[in-house]
């Protein structure tokens, strides 16, 4: 599933549509995630209205367009939005058409129909079903992150991991970046929360930012269907150093990189360097 920094990167490629104007929407007629419905007549309402800014809430697109309602975009398991010339042929598994000025459409396309489209209000997206239960964006400089993490791991008792895939907690972490920043900071993932110290919350937290923006600046990572606006794959799988690597040599201390599974997904950590 893309995550943080998979749809930041979508973001930041989808920037060459700012400014341009909504000239038709089409869709499948298709039920995407839970049986929702992609609210085409909500969205033929903005027709005519120009792309003022994309930004990103956790693993959330937004679109906000001159009018008061915006686009908001989940891309669930395998779903990509492209830039397409117009007279490009549709690809498989497209849901959703934005027609643009200068011949060009922005595509969403979905194999899995797992991802979602809905508007928003623009003076209170955060009221949005989906955006209401989201805790801080991790990349959001103003959070004191260490303070977020102690305080919500002093109020519970689940695993290190769990913390850090709750979205009430952190918005946009996803199962691999987890894995990785609770390498880079040596702590065993399934270490009850109840344990974290404030200086390993710190430590936590620096390394939540240090992965996710080593992630974005490669592209994010496509291990098999995530691409960028404009098509290309990312390349922050070469530098992982646990998730996905079971059996190889840690990076740091040569032991073998274990794989388990916890809330039936993969967790990959090194039992020597992460002792708890």
């Amino acid at each position: 599933m893309p995550e943080l920094p998979e749809v930041e990167t979508v973001r930041r490629t989808l920037a060459p549509i700012v400014g341009a104007k909504l000239a038709s929407v089409r869709t499948s007629g298709l039920l995407l995630r839970m049986g929702s419905e992609i609210p085409e007549p909500a969205l033929r309402a903005l027709v005519g209205e120009r792309i003022e800014a994309l930004r990103r809430i956790g693993k959330y697109l937004l679109l906000d367009v001159s009018g008061p309602t915006g686009i908001l975009v989940h891309l669930g398991m395998t779903g990509w939005l492209r830039i397409f010339p117009a007279a490009e042929p549709q690809p498989a598994h497209t849901h959703l058409v934005l027609g643009l000025d200068r011949k060009r459409e922005l595509r969403y396309s979905d194999a899995r129909r797992f991802g979602q489209i809905s508007t928003y209000q623009r003076a209170d997206e955060r009221s949005h079903p989906a955006l209401k239960v989201l805790g801080p964006d991790p990349l959001d400089a103003s959070v004191d992150g260490a303070k977020l993490l102690y305080d919500n791991a002093r109020r519970r008792n689940v695993t290190l991991k769990a913390l850090v895939l709750d979205q009430g907690v952190i918005a946009g972490m996803g199962n691999i970046y987890a894995s990785e920043a609770l390498w880079i900071s040596k702590l065993r993932p399934s270490t009850r929360s109840s344990k974290l110290s404030a200086k390993a919350a710190d430590s936590l937290w620096q390394a939540i930012r240090q992965v996710l923006d080593h992630a974005i600046t490669h592209g994010g990572t496509t291990l098999r269907d995530f691409v960028d606006a404009a098509g290309s794959s990312g390349e922050h799988a070469d530098y992982l150093h646990v998730y996905g690597r079971e059996d190889e040599p840690c990076a740091r201390c040569k032991a073998k990189i274990r794989r388990t599974v916890q809330q039936g997904r993969s967790t990959y950590f090194c039992a020597t360097c992460q002792p708890g």
